[in-house]
Parts: structure tokens; sequence; C-alpha cells
């Protein structure tokens, strides 16, 4: 256990306080709250471009305990906005490991905060639902964090995929291969495109606001939407992107919010969820195969469940077993699917990584 001795103190918007200790950068952060649920992969975690504006909680009682590792990532930096926990280990057991959490925060400048009683927090936010925080190991006054934290913008509402979408194009995979895959990136996670690319798929990564005229340059087999941060609905570029693709009559794999997205450009709307699902064991029923499957997910919009099921066009393919929320759909009359969960699953189980040769049969 570290030996912090600066304080910090997290202010919630609906005005719950706690006080804590410092870890990773002094000073001060602000995002949305939410937590994840899974005990192990909080690297890839922190890395995750979905989590772009947050402020996490990792639920386990001890993060760090295995350090951190120049490959366990899923970018090429941290992008939860602070971190929440009960307590953050320096010492780890890995011996693959590079270095210690608090120090992989601090390269990152990211703030943080321990001895916080995480159970009551991730109680409080199931009850009340998910909305804006702010940490601070550099101001101690309350009222001036209640004051800070009034400035915050909220999720809903909010895009945030243009921010963090690659800037150029660029490829993986071999490019002799007959399979090519144009993949728009609204904050993809480099685990997916490992799937892609050990399927024998060429890969071109594009921009977020990349146009169709363009990723048809490639000559692509399939299309590719991926995760990414922030509230579907106000993506109006990309919904017109996913449409344009539609129009193409090549197989479509939409996973998260790529997912949402397919949803928006068929006429279905999205809606911003209580508290949202985040963890690595959620269980999710395949409707076509009467099949279970225990997956990773992280993500706080959904798809109506209403509207999906009462579309012509539209088939529900899966649904959570914990709340029935719409987890997957494909399209009647073109060949395009998209599941909620990640089925890349890093980390997590890897039941749902059949999907990935779906697609892939799909194309060829």
């Amino acid at each position: 256990m570290p030996q912090s001795t600066s304080p910090a103190i997290l202010v919630l918007a609906d005005g719950l306080v706690f006080h804590g200790q410092a870890f990773g950068k002094i000073g001060t952060t602000t995002g949305e709250i939410c937590f994840n649920t899974g005990m192990t992969g909080y690297q890839e975690v922190f890395t995750d471009p979905s989590y772009t504006g947050q402020v996490l909680i990792m639920n386990n009682v001890h993060i760090g305990n295995y350090g951190v590792k120049d490959s366990d990532v899923e970018s090429d930096s941290i992008k939860i906005r602070g971190l929440i926990a009960r307590n953050l280990e320096e010492q780890f057991s890995r011996m693959q490991a590079s270095g210690d959490v608090n120090a992989y925060l601090q390269a990152n400048n990211i703030v943080a905060i321990e001895h916080v009683d995480t159970r009551a927090l991730v109680a409080h936010i199931r009850t009340k639902g998910a909305m804006n925080c702010i940490i601070s190991s550099e101001i101690l006054d309350v009222d001036q964090l209640k004051a800070e934290l009034a400035k915050v913008p909220n999720m809903d509402g909010l895009e945030l995929s243009s921010t963090i979408s690659t800037t150029q194009e660029y490829e993986l995979g071999d490019t002799n291969s007959p399979l090519k895959v144009a993949v728009l990136d609204l904050g993809v996670k480099k685990h997916i495109l490992d799937c892609l690319v050990q399927r024998g798929a060429h890969v071109r990564v594009h921009p977020a606001k990349t146009p169709l005229s363009r990723m048809k340059e490639f000559n692509p087999n399939g299309y590719f939407i991926s995760n990414g941060p922030g509230d579907p609905a106000a993506m109006d570029y990309a919904i017109t992107t996913v449409k344009d693709i539609l129009n193409e009559d090549k197989p479509v794999f939409g996973i998260c919010l790529g997912h949402q997205l397919l949803a928006l450009a068929n006429g279905i709307r999205t809606f911003k969820m209580h508290h949202g699902h985040r963890g690595l064991n959620h269980p999710v029923k395949n409707l076509i195969t009467g099949t279970c499957e225990i997956t990773t997910q992280n993500h706080g919009f959904g798809v109506d469940p209403e509207a999906v099921r009462k579309h012509p066009d539209v088939e529900v393919t899966h649904v959570n077993l914990n709340d029935e929320s719409i987890e997957g759909i494909r399209l009647k009359h073109k060949p395009a699917f998209s599941v909620q969960y990640h089925p890349e699953s890093t980390p997590g189980p890897h039941d749902s990584r059949y999907l990935f040769d779906q697609f892939v049969a799909m194309m060829r």
C-alpha cells in the first residue's frame, strides 16, 4: 500500500463528499463518474478510448497488484480523466511488469484518490445514476470544488469521438491479403484491430470524419464501425457516414458506439442509461443460437428496446440477461450487424470472439 500523506477530496454533483488520499498526479480533474466491476485488466480499462471524459471507480479493493506492462494497452495513453479506488498498490507481483500504477498515473498526468469507500460510492451511483464529479488534491475547499464542478458539461449531448480519433490514416496486417476492411475510428481499441488482423484482414483505419468516398478508395470487402466515447445522437457526421456505408451493400460490423450508430442510421433512437454497463461478467443471450455469453462491456448509452423491436427491417440478436437491454442487432435486408458489448474482450472472457469470424465469413 502506498504511503501517501497528501489529502484529496471527491465531490459529486449531488453534493456527496468523500475524503481520501492523493495518488498519481497532484491536481484537479472533472468528468462523469462511472464504475467498472472487473477484478483485473485495469490497464486496458484505463487506456480504452471509450472512457474519454469519465472519472472511473475500480470496484476491486486493490488496484495495481500486478503492475503495468507496455503491451497491456488499448491506445497510446490513459484515457480516463481520473481514478477512484479503495487501495492503489505500488508493490506488484508480476515479473514482466515494467512499473507500478502510481508512476504510470503520474507519467500520464492522471489525478487519483484512494482510501474511498468504493462499495458505498458504487451503491450510491447505482441508486442515483451517473453524474459529474470532481477530484482534487490541490483545492481542499469543498465549496470551491462545487463551484468548479458546476462548470462541467454533461455527457448527454457531448460529442467526443472526433477529439480522440486518429488524425491520419494508417494500415495494419498483410498488404497482400485479399480481405480488406475499412475501419471508421471513433475511438477504436487496439485489440479490436488485432482481432481483425489475426483473421487475415488488411485493415485501413480512417479518422472519425472521413467520408465514404475516401473509404471506398481502399476498395474494402467490408466496413467496421468502432467503439468510442460520448453521445451517439450528437454525431450527425457519423450517422450520415454509416447510412452511406449501408448503401454499399457490403458487410458491416459495429461494436458499442458502432452498434448505436447503426441503430441511429436506421431511425432507431438511443438514450442515456441510468448508470451504464461496465465490467467483465455481463451475461448476454444470443437469440439466434440460444446460447449465453459472458461479455465485457463499457457503455453509458443504449438502443431503445421498444423502437428496435418495432422496426420492420431490424432484428434483435442479443439481449442482456440482467436487464433485458438490447445487446445486438442485424439488418434483415443488408449484410450488417452490431453488438453493444466488446467481443475482443480485453480484458475479459473470449466467449464472443466468434463475431469476428462471422464478419470475416460474410466478407469472404
